[in-house]
């Protein structure tokens, strides 16, 4: 199964609003939502009310696009969330948050999920010191995410670290010096910050 490889850019203009797919250029006047805010394409957009099936189908490739999921994987992870007694939207939002690439992003060590998951799957990540390379990694609470001896060596990393830019959410603990964060409990939906209707995402998988 492939890799998206386009400009993600493009991604987040035909959602019409930012993903925060590309790091630090998001937060700036050349992110291309700022610049074009029309869909991707020659065609104008379109002028009719969309169906009831694109609002949910919307709504479910936005979340998938911000967590870097594809399909099949997504599905899984709403089939599992579906097994939960508790409110199927928010699990599959705390499912898709204990992702390791994600935790490694909410701590602040990358700019980007997709920079978190390059850090993964090159070695630099360790849980409970020990090194982890799959990006899709469930994260327990009361685990310890950190930095592989050589992860702690990068200057990339140490860069984004000093510059204290983001702060990481009340579900996690960083140590800025010892590079390492705990998980300290499942996040609340009031801690997740996607601009995402959950419930839209279950009423398309539940049609």
């Amino acid at each position: 199964m492939g890799r998206y490889h386009d400009a993600v850019c493009r991604l987040c203009r035909r959602e019409g609003l930012k993903l925060y797919l590309k790091g630090e250029k998001c937060y700036t006047d050349k992110c291309p939502v700022v610049k074009r805010a029309k869909p991707p394409g020659m065609h104008p957009p379109s002028r009719r009310k969309p169906s009831e099936y694109a609002i949910r189908l919307r709504e479910k490739q936005k979340l998938r696009r911000i967590y870097g999921v594809h399909e099949a994987q997504f599905r899984r992870y709403f089939q599992e969330a579906a097994r939960f007694k508790g409110v199927t939207g928010t699990r599959l939002l705390q499912l898709l948050e204990s992702r390791l690439d994600n935790v490694v992003y909410r701590l602040g060590l990358a700019s980007s999920r997709k920079e978190a998951r390059q850090l993964v799957v090159h070695g630099h990540v360790a849980v409970d010191g020990r090194k982890v390379t799959i990006p899709s990694y469930l994260v327990r609470p009361g685990q310890v995410v950190g930095l592989t001896p050589r992860g702690q060596r990068n200057p990339r990393v140490r860069l984004l670290v000093e510059s204290g830019g983001r702060q990481p959410p009340p579900w996690l603990e960083f140590d800025p010096q010892r590079l390492e964060g705990r998980v300290l409990s499942l996040p609340d939906r009031q801690a997740i910050d996607v601009p995402v209707q959950e419930q839209l995402v279950v009423e398309f998988y539940s049609r």
